[in-house]
């Protein structure tokens, strides 16, 4: 099987300009521990697109490495790429349409891509969207509005804007009826706003197709506030040790979302009285990155098995793996 790999942030995503520091980093990490899993495998020939600036973070001869410049087009390059393969496994932000876009050059291709329909990223690539969706379908998600430059916030209460489609804590403030928000957000954006709420960050790495889920392993994230922003600082995986209770939520999500395929990430906020859905990640987390050293479970092998039947999802152990992440 020819396997064409684009993680778009280390792939040339943004050759033509700087990379940006915590995507960067956390796209380095995911890229390592996808070529570790998917080294693992017999009868697999890996193709990667890597950024010009990052041309010796791949060592491995048996890995076919295509170096993106700074005059290429990327996305060019992807969809020509794409042609040799059989399989396509993109891994990218959801914001601008990029995954979307990605998904639809494949599909449109006609190969495999290891990824959920365009329609369900459409959905989960929208914060808003997903939002109504979860919440026609009973599922307890965080209220969320349409942010209005207009809107006055008389409630002493917190609350976080964020953009429409953002990625990570990436342009997301926490701000009170004080705040000049001329100061904060760009208005070439859509933005959403919700109330700021205070528990633990729990993300679930999971596996969907066709209407049922499987949960890998319930993670812990660790954030700091600097000016008024998150700054995601470590990922504990598999920091639960009995996450079961996870399972019927993840059942209802995979019910209310069919066409979700693959390796998905569900962020929670979790207090004493509720469990809050936060958003859903079509595609590899950060979180992904400590899955193998923490139940010896080779995810890339288990989403290549979804190929032709279910994922089998047996752990070798049963550790506690800490992710360092980069804050920017």
């Amino acid at each position: 099987m020819k396997i064409l790999i684009f993680e778009y942030i280390t792939g040339g995503g943004f050759n033509k300009q700087a990379l940006p520091d915590s995507l960067s980093s956390e796209g380095r990490l995911m890229l390592g521990a996808l070529l570790d899993n998917l080294t693992r495998l017999e009868n697999i020939e890996l193709t990667v697109m890597l950024d010009w600036r990052l041309k010796g973070l791949i060592s491995n001869n048996l890995i076919n490495t295509v170096i993106i410049s700074s005059e290429q087009e990327s996305s060019k390059e992807f969809e020509r790429l794409a042609k040799q393969a059989d399989i396509i496994w993109p891994i990218a932000p959801e914001f601008d349409g990029i995954l979307q876009k990605l998904c639809q050059t494949a599909f449109a291709l006609g190969k495999i891509v290891l990824s959920s329909s365009e329609e369900t990223i459409a959905i989960t690539g929208n914060k808003f969207k997903t939002y109504e969706l979860l919440s026609q379908n009973h599922i307890t998600t965080v209220p969320t509005r349409i942010f209005n430059p207009l809107l006055k916030l008389v409630s002493d209460e917190e609350w976080l804007i964020k953009p429409i489609d953002g990625v990570g804590c990436v342009d997301s403030y926490i701000i009170n009826k004080s705040q000049d928000l001329n100061k904060i957000i760009s208005y070439q954006k859509e933005y959403i706003i919700q109330p700021h709420l205070y528990g633990a960050k729990t993300s679930l790495s999971c596996l969907f197709k066709q209407g049922r889920g499987w949960l890998v392993c319930a993670n812990s994230q660790n954030f700091e506030i600097i000016n008024q922003q998150y700054h995601l600082l470590e990922i504990i995986v598999n920091h639960h040790p009995d996450p079961g209770h996870y399972q019927g939520l993840i059942n209802h999500i995979a019910f209310t979302l069919p066409e979700l395929w693959g390796y998905a990430g569900i962020d929670l906020i979790e207090t004493t009285e509720q469990t809050w859905v936060l958003e859903i990640n079509p595609r590899l987390t950060t979180s992904f990155v400590g899955i193998y050293d923490a139940l010896g479970i080779n995810i890339s092998e288990a989403v290549l098995q979804m190929l032709d039947g279910d994922p089998i999802l047996k752990p070798l152990f049963n550790k506690t793996i800490s992710i360092q992440t980069h804050a920017s």
